[in-house]
């Protein structure tokens, strides 16, 4: 039988970054227009996109491995583990990808555990808009303990 139990977000969320090839300029765009607000929180990243993202806002990301090297699984796994609060994952829906399982993993997982995701733009300006990204946010996980 599974139950769920609180988790709480604190007022500084863990935002993870991820974007596809096709749609890192977009991101990018979108990091450079909410670097203010992003400054209040802590960023990890997968490899290329954290580095750019670093290189064009000056915003410090923690660099995990390149998606298709294990970055995608890196997030999931402190997702899991109640470590990531948000993911903004620009990903592009029309060009296949290699790591497709990994990226389906990823998403199974954010929702899983019930963190918000914003997979294109104006998904990320409505949850940089709202105000339970600068307060605590109780969100409900799955618990499977018998």
């Amino acid at each position: 039988m599974s139950t769920e139990v609180p988790l709480v977000s604190k007022k500084h969320k863990v935002i993870a970054l991820v974007a596809h090839d096709n749609m890192k300029d977009e991101l990018l765009e979108w990091t450079d227009t909410h670097k203010d607000e992003l400054r209040n929180h802590t960023l990890i990243g997968t490899g290329t996109t954290g580095r750019l993202v670093n290189d064009r806002t000056g915003l410090e990301v923690e660099r995990l491995r390149s998606g298709p090297l294990g970055g995608d699984q890196q997030i999931g796994a402190r997702i899991s583990e109640g470590d990531v609060d948000v993911l903004l994952f620009f990903w592009d829906p029309l060009e296949p990808q290699p790591h497709d399982p990994d990226i389906k993993a990823l998403l199974r997982i954010a929702v899983v555990w019930n963190i918000p995701v914003a997979c294109n733009r104006a998904t990320a300006d409505f949850i940089m808009s709202s105000p339970l990204i600068n307060d605590e946010f109780v969100r409900y996980v799955p618990s499977h303990e018998r």
